[in-house]
């Protein structure tokens, strides 16, 4: 089933949603703190005439880790190469991505902890030295060929960034966390965006829009789009409240950004009555991928209060059924002696 909120991983955008994509530091809304240290970096860089450390961004889909490359490389003035950890495969993949780079070129890497223990072995020497270490034949007739790349810089990308080894995370000079973003955030992201798509969009319009889009600018954007589909349909010059509510209702995004899947996610939570749950017994009553329910669902729904993830499993917490409108469970052990 095809979800309006879901966040698509190590998909490329079409060019309308390239066109969205802020190119600059000003008109990038959101997540100071990083824009600020990043700046001062890349300044200092610029004044030494050095390649900017690698940089490694980690955080749920959807936050900007590739727009911030983009700003990054613009910065810079460097150009950059755009890959995907699943499409390296051998060896011989990464040697070639390498070995095209020019001097101060800068190298994206999405979901970077998906390289392969062989791949990360090779982007060692390259991100430390410079330089390529590549073995030819086998046995005792094997023999090494060190070949020297120009300085570039790697920007990694991760929704789980547990799963990068040790070795790698170290060799990062920068790491930044991308957090979510408020709906005053977002308001100004779809109402920027409306301009841009020819089609202005009412303020109490784009609040709305803002307060379903789960902190996550793409799905703002996604949400932004359809509910144009409405306005244009009927016919109406500006997306107005009405029309906002309306599309947003129709495309099954409550007031809270929860979507049908959410709410099945919530409602297995419940009816435990306070027991913790597996990753994998919710998987399976949901009839989805673990990997979908850690990177996808879990993650706005633990920033927000609504589940806890406990050593024993998952757990809806009481503002979840608050929201939802259930009982409390009368003494749970986690939520302590609480009246029905």
């Amino acid at each position: 089933m095809e979800r309006i909120i879901e966040i698509e991983k190590l998909t490329f955008e079409n060019e309308y949603e390239k066109s969205l994509r802020p190119n600059c530091w000003d008109d990038y809304i959101g997540q100071e703190k990083i824009k600020r240290n990043l700046q001062v970096f890349i300044q200092a860089c610029k004044m030494r005439g050095e390649c900017l450390d690698h940089v490694l961004f980690f955080g749920p889909p959807g936050l900007g880790k590739t727009t911030l490359a983009y700003i990054i490389a613009n910065d810079m003035q460097a150009n950059i190469k755009m890959t995907a950890a699943p499409m390296i495969e051998k060896s011989g993949d990464l040697a070639a991505i390498l070995t095209n780079l020019q001097e101060g070129d800068i190298l994206f890497i999405d979901e970077i902890h998906r390289l392969s223990p062989a791949i990360e072995e090779i982007l060692y020497p390259a991100m430390e030295d410079f330089r390529l270490d590549i073995i030819i034949g086998s046995g005792p007739a094997a023999q090494t060929i060190k070949i020297d790349l120009p300085k570039f810089t790697l920007i990694g990308a991760t929704t789980r960034a547990g799963m990068i080894s040790s070795p790698l995370r170290d060799r990062f000079g920068m790491h930044f966390r991308l957090q979510f973003y408020t709906p005053l955030e977002l308001s100004t992201i779809i109402t920027r965006a409306s301009i841009k798509l020819e089609k202005i969009c009412n303020l109490e319009a784009a609040n709305e829009m803002a307060k379903r889009s789960r902190g996550t600018p793409r799905i703002a954007l996604r949400l932004l789009k359809r509910v144009r589909d409405f306005a244009d349909v009927a016919r109406e010059d500006a997306i107005s409240l009405e029309r906002s509510c309306f599309g947003l209702n129709e495309l099954g995004v409550n007031d809270q950004g929860f979507d049908e899947l959410d709410l099945r996610f919530l409602q297995t939570l419940i009816e435990a009555k306070g027991r913790p749950l597996g990753l994998s017994t919710i998987a399976a009553a949901l009839s989805e991928d673990e990997g979908t329910i850690e990177d996808v669902i879990e993650p706005y729904l633990i920033a927000k209060g609504f589940i806890e993830r406990t050593a024993r499993g998952r757990i809806a917490t009481p503002k979840c059924y608050e929201v939802l409108k259930f009982t409390i469970p009368y003494k749970t052990g986690l939520f302590g002696d609480l009246d029905e």
